[in-house]
C-alpha cells in the first residue's frame, strides 16, 4: 500500500514514510492510493474478536510493506492494554434506537487515546529503524494534546511541542498536558484561537529553514495513521449491532472532520454504514458546507464544547479529494483559493459525492444542555457536552427506526464538570486513575500568537534530525 497527497504534487510514500511525514510536502494530506475492501464474509468473521485482534484485521491492508501482521498485532496489544475497560470501546444502550460508543477509557479520558496510543508506538518503531529523531509539532483544542503527550512522553527519538490557545481549553484538558513532566515534552500556550495554532503548525511543515534541520512530524488528525486507527471502532460498534447483515448509522461530534472521516473510510471498506451525521456546535462551517455547499470561515465563538470551536477543518480536504474524483491538481487550486480568501464553494461533484452518506446538524448551547439532561434523566448516563452535540443530532435525525444510531462519546464527562453539573445538578468525578490531577505541578511556556516566536522556541529546544 502506498499513499498519495490530496494535492497531487508530493511523491507517494509507504505507510512508514507517510506516518513520519504527517503532512505532505505540497501542503496536502496523505490518503491510501486505493481503499481496501472486505467482503461480507470477511466482516462477519470479525464478530466477537478481542479489540486488539479486530484492530489488526482492519488495519493490516493499510500497513502492508511497512509492518508484518505479527508486528502490527504486538503493537495493538501493547497500545490497547492500557485501557481501563477490557472492551476498549464499549457500547451502551440509551433507548430502542440510540446507543453510545464510549471512546474515553484510555489514559487521558478522550477518544484521541484510541489512535494516539498506537501512533506513539509506531513512531518509536519506525524511528528506531532509521536511527533518527522526530520533532512533533501539534495544535490542540483540548484532547489531542494530552493524548499525544501521554503517548510519546519519555519515548526515544521524539520531541513533542504542543500548542494550545491560552484560556480556551478546559482546566482538566490543560492540566492533563501541562502536568506531564518529561524532558521531551514542551507545552506552549499561545494567544489566539485553535485555528491560529493550527495555522502555525501547517506553516512550520512548509518552512524550509525548519525542515532542513528537523524531521517534523504530526500527531494531529492530518496524520493518516491516526485516522486509520479510528476506523477500527466503527467496525467494533457495527459488528455488535448486527453488521454486515444490518445497517448502522453514526452521529459524530466533530470540528476537524477526522473522526467522522474515519467513518467514511469504514464505509469504503465495506462496512454497511447507513448514514454519517456530522454534528457541529455553533461554529458550524461543516454543517454549512454539507447542507449548502458553503465552506466559508467566520469568527470562532467560544462555547462549552471547546474541542469543536474550529472554523477550518483540516481533514475536510480528504473528503473533497476523494468524493470529488481524486483530482489533486484541481483540489490544490481550490485550496489555494480558500487559503487566500477563507471562502469556498464546493463543486457539484464534491457535493454529490458526499450527499449519499453524509448529513449534518447544528446544536446551540441550550440544545447541548437539553441533550445532557435527556441522557441522564432517561438513561441514567452522564455524557460530556461534545457527546451531547452528537446525541442532539442523532435524536433529531430522520433515520429509519429500524436502523440503530450510534453517537460517538468522545470524552469522559469529568473533563467538563461545569457543563455537566449545570445540566444535571451533579458534578462528575474524575476516575481514580487520574484523581490526583489537580495536585500535580504544571509547566508550560506562554508565547504571543506569532509564528516567529513559536518557530524560535522549537529551534532552541528540538533535537536535530540525526
Amino acid at each position: 500500500m502506498d499513499y498519495i497527497s490530496t494535492r497531487g504534487g508530493a511523491p507517494a510514500l509507504d505507510f512508514e514514510g507517510a506516518t513520519l511525514a504527517g503532512l505532505a510536502s505540497d501542503g496536502g494530506l496523505y490518503l491510501p492510493r486505493h481503499w481496501p475492501r472486505f467482503s461480507e464474509g470477511e466482516i462477519a468473521a470479525m464478530a466477537g474478536l478481542p479489540y486488539a485482534e479486530l484492530a489488526t484485521r482492519v488495519m493490516l491492508p493499510f500497513v502492508e510493506g511497512s509492518l508484518t501482521e505479527e508486528e502490527l498485532r504486538a503493537l495493538c496489544q501493547q497500545a490497547y492494554g492500557r485501557f481501563s475497560h477490557d472492551a476498549v470501546t464499549p457500547l451502551v444502550q440509551l433507548d430502542e434506537q440510540q446507543w453510545l460508543l464510549e471512546l474515553f477509557h484510555g489514559p487521558t479520558l478522550a477518544f484521541k487515546d484510541v489512535a494516539l496510543q498506537l501512533l506513539g508506538l509506531l513512531f518509536e518503531t519506525f524511528l528506531s529503524r532509521r536511527k533518527s529523531n522526530l520533532t512533533i509539532i501539534g495544535a490542540t483544542s483540548g484532547d489531542t494534546g494530552s493524548a499525544a503527550i501521554d503517548a510519546v512522553a519519555g519515548r526515544e527519538g521524539v520531541d513533542i511541542f504542543m500548542l494550545h490557545p491560552r484560556g480556551r481549553v478546559s482546566e482538566v484538558q490543560r492540566r492533563q498536558m501541562t502536568t506531564v513532566r518529561a524532558p521531551n515534552v514542551h507545552n506552549i500556550a499561545i494567544e489566539g484561537s485553535f485555528d491560529d495554532a493550527q495555522a502555525m503548525v501547517k506553516r512550520m511543515f512548509g518552512d524550509q529553514g525548519m525542515t532542513s534541520r528537523f524531521n517534523i512530524g504530526a500527531v494531529n488528525s492530518i496524520n493518516w495513521a491516526r485516522l486509520m486507527a479510528q476506523v477500527v471502532y466503527y467496525f467494533a460498534a457495527a459488528l455488535q449491532l448486527g453488521a454486515p447483515h444490518r445497517q448502522v448509522a453514526f452521529s459524530v461530534p466533530t470540528g476537524n472532520f477526522g473522526d467522522v472521516f474515519a467513518g467514511y473510510v469504514s464505509a469504503q471498506m465495506g462496512l454497511p454504514v447507513a448514514q454519517l451525521i456530522v454534528a457541529t456546535n455553533v461554529n458550524d462551517i461543516l454543517h454549512r458546507a454539507l447542507s449548502q455547499g458553503d465552506y466559508s470561515t467566520g469568527i470562532v465563538t467560544p462555547t462549552a464544547t471547546p474541542s469543536m470551536d474550529i472554523q477550518i477543518s483540516s481533514n475536510f480536504e480528504r473528503l473533497l479529494f476523494d468524493a470529488g474524483g481524486r483530482d489533486g491538481k484541481a483540489l490544490a487550486e481550490q485550496m489555494r483559493g480558500f487559503e487566500a480568501s477563507k471562502a469556498m464553494q464546493l463543486t457539484n461533484t464534491q457535493r454529490e459525492g458526499a450527499a449519499g452518506l453524509f448529513t449534518s446538524a447544528r446544536a446551540d448551547g441550550e440544545e447541548v444542555l437539553q441533550a445532557l439532561r435527556w441522557a441522564y434523566d432517561h438513561a441514567g448516563e452522564m455524557i460530556d457536552p461534545h457527546t451531547a452535540v452528537g446525541l442532539h443530532a442523532a435524536r433529531t435525525s430522520e433515520i429509519d427506526r429500524a436502523i440503530p444510531v450510534v453517537t460517538l462519546a468522545t470524552a469522559h464527562p469529568a473533563k467538563f464538570p461545569e457543563a455537566v453539573e449545570r445540566a444535571t445538578g451533579i458534578r462528575p468525578a474524575l476516575p481514580s486513575r487520574v484523581g490526583d490531577l489537580f495536585a500535580r505541578e504544571e509547566a508550560y511556556t506562554e508565547l504571543p500568537g506569532e509564528y516567529e516566536a513559536v518557530r524560535d522556541f522549537v529551534s532552541q529546544h528540538a533535537s536535530p534530525a540525526a
